[in-house]
């Protein structure tokens, strides 16, 4: 069965940091890019950050440039969202998504992802 599971959600105070993992079950994602995206209550799904095979591309959303890291190990099969100085506006849950992509060392936020994860909530609150 081809799955993603996120990891690494809870609950932290602001200026805290969270780790979250994204791990695949059933495939290898040496050769897609992935994403990690989070929805809040009442507001839309957006793209937070996403790497490209190989890790040789990232690209973040402006309001987390400088806070949040992605980065991948894919001898774990594993994607991670290093998350520092979270602020309560990050609340949401978030997820991760691959789209195959052997090709093209590139990462977009606006494309069909071919694979989702349950999601893991994240909450800044104090």
């Amino acid at each position: 069965q081809l799955q993603l599971v996120e990891s690494g959600g809870g609950l932290v105070q602001p200026g805290g940091s969270l780790r979250l993992s994204c791990a695949a079950s059933g495939f290898t994602l040496d050769y897609y890019a992935i994403g990690w995206f989070r929805q809040a209550p009442g507001k839309e799904r957006e793209g937070v950050s996403c790497i490209s095979n190989y890790g040789g591309v990232t690209n973040y959303t402006d309001s987390v440039k400088g806070r949040f890291t992605i980065s991948r190990d894919d001898a774990k099969n594993t994607v991670y969202l290093q998350m520092n100085s979270l602020k309560p506006e990050d609340t949401a849950i978030y997820y991760c998504a691959a789209y195959y992509a052997p090709l093209i060392r590139l990462c977009v936020f606006q494309r069909k992802y071919d694979y989702w994860g349950q999601g893991t909530q994240v909450t800044v609150s104090s």
